[in-house]
């Protein structure tokens, strides 16, 4: 079998109800106003008429496909790995997330040829996983806008199932106002529910960090994820902060590749470690960093909800919680469009059960059908390989 051709479709979407935060980069609720969103939807065809799909990405990862494209024409669909290290090379000077935009429609194709899940193929176990309702960011327009509108949000996810809570909490931020989130979520929902708070590097200084580290020691929160603004990526700047708080820390959702990985957990800078389906090449690198993961005896956490995390976190064992991100007490918006789906295939608040889990995709491949007719309906641009 050989790629004969691969179209990359760009969509755009409305998405309700958000908008930037005027002093950041964050998507916060804002009722009225609406903000488009891309999707770049993949379609890898071969010369045997077996096609690999995925629908994702974002614009940094749909432009590196650019560097490599031509390359792919002519090859083994099945030779992943190949594909994985010779597109890893073509991309080094650069961030590689164009890599996952293509691994992920690859391992769909094999799914596909083979009348398999990808769960199945990777070996997995798992028909169901537990989720973690994953918040927007903090807003001043009646959503998510003080520590009782946290508090009570969090019992709205627990009474839905969730076992779990994640806050990302403001970007015009007092760092008084976050201790006290921290605390009155807490209080709210009692000792058993697992939290967890994300500031996405926006707090100013490491001695916020410190601050804000302690108020979750107070509260026993299961992770501190990204918290101030050195990006995300010090190793020595989150092994200092390790030192004075008891709270684990989960980085790496900023660094890229399996090796920079490693490094920042043997060199001390987190407990948990972060890999993600499409930033940290596909798949099949984000496996690989699982697994060097549960080398190093630590687990690690898939970064945001899509079929292909639900196949990949079906296939790990060393790890906990599916994001279920952004939720919102007064939106149903999450991030990317639903509509790109033509079977029954969601996420968002209220697609867990009562469990608190979501099912892994049964279908071959990815598992999902995507809806091609709205999908094209939405194109506002096309560029093609082959």
């Amino acid at each position: 079998m050989k790629i004969e051709r691969i179209r990359i479709d760009k969509a755009k979407f409305e998405m309700r109800d958000f908008a930037k935060h005027p002093t950041g980069f964050s998507l916060v609720y804002e009722p009225g106003s609406s903000k488009p969103v891309s999707a770049y939807a993949v379609r890898i065809y071969t010369d045997e008429g077996v096609t690999g799909e995925y629908v994702g990405g974002n614009s940094i990862a749909a432009a590196q496909v650019n560097m490599f494209g031509d390359y792919l024409i002519g090859k083994d669909p099945f030779q992943r790995e190949l594909i994985y290290n010779d597109v890893k090379r073509q991309l080094r000077k650069f961030d590689k997330m164009g890599m996952g935009l293509i691994d992920i429609p690859l391992w769909d194709l094999a799914g596909r040829a083979f009348g398999v899940s990808i769960r199945t193929l990777l070996g997995g176990w798992k028909t169901r996983v537990p989720a973690y309702a994953s918040t927007a960011a903090g807003d001043r327009a009646g959503g998510l806008d003080c520590a009782r509108a946290y508090a009570d949000f969090a019992v709205q996810c627990k009474e839905l199932g969730y076992r779990a809570y994640k806050l990302h909490v403001w970007d015009d931020y007092e760092v008084a106002e976050v201790v006290e989130t921290i605390a009155a979520v807490r209080d709210a929902v009692g000792p058993a529910m697992d939290l967890m708070l994300d500031p996405g590097c926006k707090l100013e200084t490491f001695a916020h960090a410190v601050q804000v580290g302690r108020a979750c020691d107070e509260a026993g929160y299961l992770w501190l994820e990204d918290p101030y603004k050195d990006s995300g990526i010090s190793i020595q700047g989150h092994k200092r902060l390790r030192e004075l708080i008891r709270t684990p820390l989960l980085q790496t959702e900023h660094v890229r590749g399996l090796e920079q990985h490693v490094d920042f957990a043997v060199g001390g800078g987190t407990d948990f470690v972060r890999a993600d389906a499409e930033y940290d090449g596909g798949i099949t690198g984000a496996l690989k960093i699982a697994h060097a993961t549960e080398g190093l005896g630590l687990d690690v956490e898939l970064h945001t909800p899509g079929p292909a995390q639900r196949q990949l976190m079906a296939s790990i064992r060393n790890t906990n919680y599916y994001e279920m991100s952004f939720v919102h007490p007064k939106s149903s918006e999450i991030g990317r469009s639903q509509l790109i789906y033509a079977d029954d295939y969601r996420d968002g608040l209220d697609a867990i059960g009562p469990d608190g889990c979501v099912p892994v995709p049964e279908g071959p491949g990815i598992g999902v059908a995507y809806d091609w007719d709205v999908i094209e309906a939405h194109t506002v641009e096309t560029r093609e390989f082959g």
